[in-house]
């Protein structure tokens, strides 16, 4: 790649240690040796500016991936940076989806107990922590980044940053999409497309579906998972509704447009007419029951980051095979997807024992060669955050079909309007965040489901989002 993305020993030398040394070295893929497990070494640089926290520790909190063998790589990347910097580095786990996950954190956080890093999905937590106080201004960390590596995904600039300040790294980038099985499709003469709005999408899962052949086309539950709050969410902004206004501080969820996407929804799982592409027991699925179920091959369609195609990939599954990738669905108010992606950001928290370490950490992570590893393991779930990460290995570029399509989201201009004036993303909100992860959503589609009128389910969701805005210091 040329001398444009290394750095030299002065460079280094004077951001300091903690801050980006070589990277950027790494990224070129000519400058660090391999061993033999194929794993890179930890550049030079890097160990230059660690030599003096050598023997010192440090822990590190990582979001658990849904495939066991990337926990695996990612403990491998670590320890190979701990061997070399002759360092002690612990890392847990944890289930992001567990509801309490962020006043856990914080609890840590003001006890004097947390980690140094963690690493969690920016859309979902950033603004929270933030909030709180619990996280470190890491501008100079990003800052050194971008001139190694470009820019970073486009939506991390909406997500980690609060009054010019970032107080996230971002780390890889998080694909999301739809999946549909072509196979089913072709067997009834219906062609793939790249763009369906929801009423189509309803009506083709319907079309394919045979539950004497076990094949359900609606592979989505409103139950309370991570999975239903992102579908949910992304039906009622594509009909033009939305938690909050553009500047994340005022509920605005009670309108006509939401109304009429909660009505959308609330029919496809209470009308008879589909009942035929509901799975048994969809109305009680967790966050891992739409993937076990589309690898067992019983579903037409469903939506989900990108770990139930990595697995299918990864476990050579014949479902890999006959899945069709695509955008999410347009609406009303859209002409075009909505879908953002996510990405994972390095936060170090207030009261780090160990921060330069933590920074020294974070920079190899998000280097080509200790990411190829953890992403070979969850393809389009694990990818590149960073724009010249994706040409640094050609595993990024080319290792997938569906790769192009997540490197163009992640690299997309925004924001994306709808025709009444939202725009995405938001500007991050705690109270945004916080009612989503209090499943306000997931909730009112429940109350839906179960016979309440839309209009009602709406009004009432809206309330608690109000209550939930002031106790994340919003009052409406």
């Amino acid at each position: 790649m040329g001398d444009k993305t290394s750095w030299s020993r002065r460079d280094f030398l004077g951001m300091g240690v903690g801050v980006l040394g070589a990277a950027g070295l790494a990224a070129c893929g000519g400058t660090s040796s391999s061993t033999s497990s194929g794993q890179a070494e930890v550049p030079k640089e890097l160990l230059d500016a660690a030599a003096s926290l050598k023997g010192s520790a440090m822990g590190l909190l990582s979001q658990k991936l849904y495939s066991t063998a990337a926990n695996e790589a990612l403990d491998s990347s670590i320890k190979k940076f701990a061997d070399a910097t002759g360092t002690k580095i612990e890392n847990s786990l944890v289930q992001a989806d567990a509801g309490d996950v962020v006043a856990k954190i914080d609890a840590e956080v003001k006890g004097g107990v947390a980690r140094d890093l963690a690493f969690m999905t920016d859309s979902r937590f950033i603004a929270q922590f933030h909030a709180l106080g619990d996280l470190e201004d890491v501008t100079d960390v990003v800052k050194a980044l971008t001139a190694v590596y470009g820019e970073p995904c486009a939506e991390a600039k909406n997500f980690c940053v609060f009054d010019g300040k970032w107080y996230a790294i971002p780390y890889h980038f998080i694909g999301i999409g739809s999946f549909l099985r072509k196979d089913w499709m072709q067997e009834k003469g219906i062609a793939p497309k790249d763009v369906y709005s929801w009423e189509e999408l309803r009506d083709l899962c319907l079309a394919i579906s045979d539950p004497g052949k076990r094949r359900f086309g609606w592979g989505m539950t409103v139950n309370r998972s991570g999975d239903g709050n992102g579908m949910i969410e992304a039906l009622i902004n594509s009909y033009g509704g939305a938690i909050a206004s553009n500047d994340g501080r005022k509920v605005t969820f009670d309108s006509p447009e939401t109304v009429q996407a909660v009505t959308f929804l609330g029919d496809i799982y209470t009308n008879p007419k589909f009942k035929p592409m509901l799975p048994p027991g969809v109305a009680s699925w967790t966050d891992t029951s739409n993937n076990e179920n589309w690898l067992a091959g019983v579903l037409g369609y469903t939506r989900n980051s990108f770990s139930v195609y990595a697995d299918s990939r990864t476990k050579k599954n014949p479902v890999y095979g006959n899945t069709h990738v695509f955008s999410d669905c347009i609406g009303p108010a859209t002409d075009k997807s909505l879908l953002l992606g996510q990405s994972q950001g390095f936060v170090v928290f207030k009261g780090a024992k160990n921060p330069a370490l933590a920074k020294l950490l974070a920079q190899y992570l998000v280097s080509a060669p200790a990411l190829v590893g953890v992403s070979k393991e969850a393809p389009g779930l694990v990818m590149p955050a960073w724009e010249k990460v994706w040409d640094a290995d050609p595993y990024f570029t080319g290792g997938d079909p569906a790769f192009p399509m997540v490197r163009t989201m992640s690299q997309q201009p925004l924001p994306l309007s709808t025709k009444n004036g939202l725009t995405f993303p938001q500007k991050a909100s705690a109270g945004q965040q916080a009612v989503v992860a209090a499943y306000v959503l997931t909730d009112m589609m429940q109350q839906v489901v179960q016979g309440a009128a839309p209009a009602q389910a709406v009004t009432a969701a809206h309330a608690k989002m109000v209550q939930i805005f002031a106790q994340q210091g919003l009052p409406q």
